[in-house]
This record gives C-alpha cells, sequence and structure tokens, in this order.
C-alpha cells in the first residue's frame, strides 16, 4: 500500500548551502573577491540595512533548488545584516540582490558567464561587474527596463548604488570608495592601521613630553619662588 503524503506530513525541500564548487581557482582571484567584499562590509558597515554576501548560494525561486546563482560578492539593499546559509529570496521580503560581482579565472567558460549574465539579468539584479585580473579587463552592466545595457566608459565610472568609483590603471583596477579612500587587500588594511597607530602614539609620546616638560617648569618656578620667600624677598612686587 502507497501512503500518499499530506502537506502536513511531506517533506521540506533542502536547498544546499554549498554547490561544491571551489570559492576561487587560485590565489589571485580568491584575493580579490576577499578584497571587494571585505571593503563593501566596511563601506556599509553603519548600515544595519545593508547586507553584503561572498560566494553565497542566492535562490530567487522558492520551490527550485536548481535555481541558483553563488555571486562572488553580492549587495542587498533592504535586508539586515547576520549569517546566513544561503540566501533565500522569498525569505528577505522577495529582495534580490541590486549589485553583483564575478571575478573571473581561467576556469570561468564563456558560456557560464553568458548563463550567469542571463541570470543575473532575469531575476532583477540592477548592477552587474565582470573584472579579469589576469587581462585586467572590467566590464560593466546597468539594469535599463528589464534587460542590462553595458556600461561605456567604465573607467572612471561611479556605481549609482554603491557609490564607489573603479578606475582602471595599466597595471590594476583601483576601486575608491565615495570619500576618495582606495580599497586595500587585508594587509594593506592591517598596514594602514599599524602606520595609524604608530603616528598616534608619536603625537601621544610628544604631547607626554610637552606636558612633563611643562610640569617641571613649573615646579622649578615654584621652588624658586619658595628660595626667595625664604630670604625675606617679597616675591609679590616682584
Amino acid at each position: 500500500m502507497v501512503q500518499q503524503l499530506t502537506p502536513e506530513t511531506a517533506p521540506d525541500i533542502i536547498y544546499p548551502d554549498s554547490d561544491g564548487q571551489p570559492m576561487a581557482d587560485n590565489t589571485k582571484q580568491f584575493r580579490w573577491i576577499v578584497t571587494i567584499k571585505e571593503n563593501l562590509e566596511i563601506l556599509f558597515a553603519s548600515q544595519d540595512d545593508v547586507f553584503v554576501g561572498g560566494n553565497l548560494l542566492w535562490y530567487p525561486v522558492q520551490g527550485s533548488v536548481k535555481t541558483r546563482q553563488a555571486p562572488d560578492a553580492m549587495v542587498v539593499f533592504g535586508r539586515p545584516k547576520g549569517d546566513r546559509g544561503s540566501y533565500k529570496q522569498w525569505e528577505e521580503n522577495n529582495i534580490p540582490p541590486q549589485v553583483v560581482f564575478e571575478i573571473l579565472s581561467h576556469g570561468n567558460r564563456t558560456q557560464e558567464m553568458i548563463n550567469k549574465s542571463l541570470f543575473y539579468q532575469r531575476y532583477g539584479v540592477e548592477e552587474y561587474y565582470i573584472y579579469d585580473p589576469d587581462t585586467l579587463e572590467l566590464s560593466g552592466f546597468l539594469r535599463s527596463h528589464n534587460s542590462f545595457a553595458e556600461i561605456e566608459p567604465i573607467n572612471g565610472w561611479v556605481s549609482p548604488r554603491l557609490g564607489i568609483r573603479f578606475q582602471l590603471t595599466p597595471d590594476t583596477l583601483e576601486i575608491y570608495y565615495p570619500d576618495g579612500r582606495k580599497f586595500l587587500t587585508s594587509v594593506e588594511l592591517d598596514q594602514r592601521a599599524e602606520q595609524e597607530y604608530q603616528r598616534a602614539e608619536r603625537e601621544y609620546q610628544r604631547a607626554e613630553q610637552e606636558r612633563q616638560q611643562k610640569e617641571a617648569a613649573i615646579q622649578q618656578y615654584q621652588e624658586l619662588l619658595a628660595k626667595l620667600q625664604a630670604k625675606g624677598v617679597d616675591i609679590d612686587n616682584l
């Protein structure tokens, strides 16, 4: 006898948190993914309703476990920060990622990238950026009605959503915060923090030395007055 499953007894659909693919194919690709994701985290650290994810599976359609992509980095405005195993859009007020990034490697096939572009276009991404750190090629796409329009020129482009600026140089891609600071790697950020600490420490030591010198001068002055008083000198008329 075959038992029919009712809605109450039907098993829940499992949406895997991993697609079995590595986050990156090489150190260069990994470094760029982490740099972009972490700097976006820093950019929106003070905004509780901006979620930034990296290599996180995005499921836009409830009930379809095969309809998914894992952008190298994505930004969602209107959703709270917090840990997630995957981004299930129907559990997120049906808000799709507005901005996604892909960093290319030799392992990326043309058809794969075409499929990703079509996916992002279909499911509501507003801005889509692709960077190849080997060829130093940056491409950007902006939603126009229901399709993507390529951003031209991309060099010097400022993201409408993020406010960051993309600058291509002969050697690399540079990304700048809205206030003009450059996106830095974790090592560069640590070095910058150390430099700031050392500068603050030097400034503190200088101020402390000046304070001690001032206190010593006051002490010497008070000792001198005490000696003069001891000799009967009227210091009030000095």
